[in-house]
């Protein structure tokens, strides 16, 4: 029998409390192929980066169900 389709579930930031979100955005700034250009950024300059385009709402964060896995993703408008 086969498992039904489960999309991706958007997560709202808010939704999160502090040390989850530091902790998906420290795991999502320190993957491998994250790469900034030029500019060498410390961690916590990376991670506010992507939590003010969070803010702002190009990103948000998804979690996928068929792998458990959570990620952030550009939001495209």
């Amino acid at each position: 029998m086969d498992e039904p389709a489960r999309n991706p579930i958007d997560i709202p930031h808010t939704q999160l409390s502090a040390s989850a979100l530091r902790g998906v955005l420290e795991s999502f700034v320190l993957r491998d192929g994250t790469d900034y250009g030029r500019v060498e950024f410390s961690l916590e300059q990376k991670v506010q980066h992507v939590l003010r385009q969070l803010e702002r709402g190009e990103a948000k964060i998804v979690f996928d169900p068929r792998d458990n896995s959570v990620d952030i993703v550009v939001v495209r408008k």
